[in-house]
């Protein structure tokens, strides 16, 4: 039996060049680690059985495993993409005009509705313009009616009656064009949202600036940005669902494809898009990094199997081993080839190779080789 040994070791080394296994390891040679590997497990295998054959005692009759069973099943792939919690809503507040901030009505934290009064800016004597505008305009309405009255009863004469209401028209026009003025000194909320910050004191002199008045902020209608290569643009449409993972908070919410961009960047060839996400909990901010899973392949009666006891021989095919001739809780271990397919949270599709009902080892997968008895 020594002879036996000594000569499946000599096969192994013509087959690998003569080289030995730290040289292997050294050259970090891994197609023929494997294939050593695989040649070595089945000469052992030759040699129990030498060893069965002529009374001795293998060197290991069984090799204790786990199975799966092989189901159909829903595989889905995705497409994992990274991204920028964003809204449209989050600006910074600017006064219309500039001036001494008189009135500041807020303060960080509050939540204001849209058109509210925010500050008030001193509108530099306009109120008193506008006071006296709507006085003129009283009379020239006043004056207005009268004539008309008059005219009405054939008393005057028509140019005096066109002069009333042109005059009481030009009044009229003046006191809209003030009151557009004046309202430009009133700092109005241009959303519903929460005050983030205030950058200025009451009693300020404030005018247009990069910084603005304060930030406002609507965490409802919050959506994520990114790109997607340009290879998917068929498979992508407005209402596709996106599993959007945030980090920061260790959750998963269902978002939904909303817009998708219509232009091709060239520089990396990629699109963009926007994916709408319910905030129920106000707990999204905006500039957070969320994970996008979007599904891009689903096939309904797929045979799947863990990602990781698929392995790969020295002639590059793909193989499992199967659990075969079982008897209980034992059984025969088979090398099975099988052709691959996608690959997505663990799993692997088989597309040919393996049928439903195939009990393939999971664990003690680099153990085990072709004929070995199988306990599980």
């Amino acid at each position: 039996m020594r002879k036996i040994f000594i000569l499946a070791t000599s096969l192994l080394l013509v087959a690998c060049g003569g080289k030995s296994t730290d040289d292997l390891i050294k050259d970090k040679d891994v197609t023929a680690l494997k294939t050593k590997k695989t040649e070595l497990q089945a000469e052992l295998a030759k040699i129990d059985a030498a060893l069965l054959a002529g009374g001795g005692k293998a060197t290991e009759t069984e090799a204790l495993v786990s199975v799966l069973t092989v189901k159909d099943t829903v595989f889905n792939h995705y497409l994992e993409i990274q991204g920028n919690v964003d809204t449209k809503e989050n600006i910074l507040v600017q006064p219309e005009f500039s001036g001494t901030l008189t009135t500041l009505n807020v303060k960080a934290g509050q939540r204001v509705a849209k058109g509210q009064i925010l500050g008030r800016v001193d509108d530099g004597g306009m109120s008193q313009q506008l006071a006296s505008v709507e006085n003129q305009y009283a009379l020239a309405k006043t004056t207005f009616e009268r004539q008309k009255n008059l005219w009405d009863k054939k008393i005057g004469s028509e140019i005096q009656y066109l002069q009333a209401q042109t005059q009481m028209i030009s009044a009229q026009k003046s006191v809209a064009q003030m009151r557009a003025q004046v309202s430009k000194t009133l700092i109005r909320a241009p959303f519903s949202g929460t005050i983030d910050e205030v950058f200025v004191e009451r009693g300020q002199v404030v005018s247009p600036n990069p910084q603005g008045l304060m930030r406002i902020v609507n965490l409802s209608n919050m959506f994520v940005s990114t790109t997607v290569p340009e290879t998917y643009i068929g498979k992508l449409k407005a209402g596709t669902i996106v599993d959007v993972y945030l980090t920061s908070l260790g959750k998963t919410y269902k978002g939904k494809v909303r817009q998708v961009g219509s232009y091709i960047n060239p520089s990396n060839r990629s699109f963009g898009i926007e994916v709408s996400v319910p905030n129920p909990d106000n707990l999204l901010r905006p500039n957070q990094v969320a994970k996008l899973k979007i599904i891009d392949y689903t096939v309904k009666n797929a045979l799947v199997v863990p990602t990781n006891v698929v392995q790969e021989d020295g002639e590059h095919n793909r193989f499992v081993f199967v659990a075969t001739n079982v008897k209980g809780k034992k059984g025969v271990a088979k090398k099975v080839i099988v052709k691959v397919g996608k690959s997505s949270d663990n799993v692997t599709e088989i597309l040919s190779g393996l049928a439903v009902n195939d009990l393939v080892v999971t664990e003690g997968v680099n153990t085990i080789s072709d004929g070995m008895k199988l306990n599980f």
